[in-house]
């Protein structure tokens, strides 16, 4: 299977962000290439001598059964779930970027990607009704690429329900809710292309990440990142957290149909032995 995928052009220079606005190019550890089946991918970003910090993520709510209904209403999956998903924006030394986030308690507390706040020197967070508020870093666990931001002035918010991915089918009917290139609050659907798919990333010097993970169909693009993935009850089955995306003459492709989520089973565990 591994020679029939176009091989992931290399490293920095080659790719662009997985998560990215205007300005100096910024480029993420958990981007368009990954490694699965045996093929590798170039990227870079995660920084090795960051350290994980214990955030505080009370108030999220845990469904251990997804939806047994046959029904698949985009609409009322996005008029669920949207309340709870911002747009997260950074600046680095670098320029400026940014990616997606889903609100874990009504006081403001927002879970990432660990690669979308990496070396942030300013967070800002463009919350659902329009309203952008200052937000710090208060977590974050490069090693399986979660982070999580306090946004300041911000109370009463929605929080996302998380489900049991141990209950997620390939072929199950999906949504992914983010901003993709900047587009805040765009839903795009698919199905479970895959589960335990493993996906590695190469980070800085000899970090690298590594997780199974749920592969997806529905389209993600720069700017996702951090974004949730959605069942047929509105509930988070999974982070987008990588793509894959072959390179063309004029860069990359975008998004071919293969992306890939942390699994939400993995993400409330990481969220717990953090705090």
């Amino acid at each position: 299977m591994a020679d029939d995928i176009p091989a992931p052009r290399g490293p920095l220079e080659t790719r662009s962000p997985f998560w990215r606005r205007t300005g100096t190019v910024v480029t993420s550890a958990a981007l368009a290439a990954a490694l699965f089946g045996g093929i590798a991918g170039g990227v870079v970003g995660y920084s090795s001598a960051e350290a994980p910090v214990t955030p505080t993520a009370t108030g999220t709510t845990v469904a251990r059964q997804t939806s047994t209904s046959t029904g698949f209403d985009v609409s009322a999956i996005a008029a669920k779930a949207l309340p709870s998903v911002v747009q997260i924006n950074v600046t680095t030394t670098q320029g400026e970027g940014l990616g997606s986030g889903v609100v874990l308690n009504a006081d403001g507390r927002i879970l990432t990607n660990n690669h979308v706040v990496s070396g942030a020197r300013q967070v800002t967070v463009t919350l659902a009704d329009g309203r952008t508020v200052d937000a710090e870093v208060v977590g974050t666990d490069p090693n399986s690429d979660l982070a999580v931001v306090q946004a300041t002035d911000a109370g009463n918010l929605t929080p996302a329900t998380f489900a049991d991915s141990d209950q997620v089918h390939i072929g199950d009917q999906v949504v992914a809710i983010g901003s993709p290139e900047g587009l805040q609050g765009t839903v795009t659907t698919g199905i479970v292309s895959a589960l335990d798919r493993t996906v590695t990333v190469p980070g800085t010097g000899r970090r690298t990440v590594s997780y199974q993970a749920i592969q997806t169909d529905a389209s993600i693009n720069p700017g996702n990142s951090g974004g949730p993935l959605i069942n047929a009850a509105g509930e988070v089955v999974g982070i987008n957290s990588a793509i894959y995306s072959p390179a063309t003459d004029g860069g990359e492709a975008g998004s071919v149909g293969i992306g890939f989520a942390i699994p939400s089973n993995q993400v409330t565990q990481i969220l717990s032995r953090l705090g």
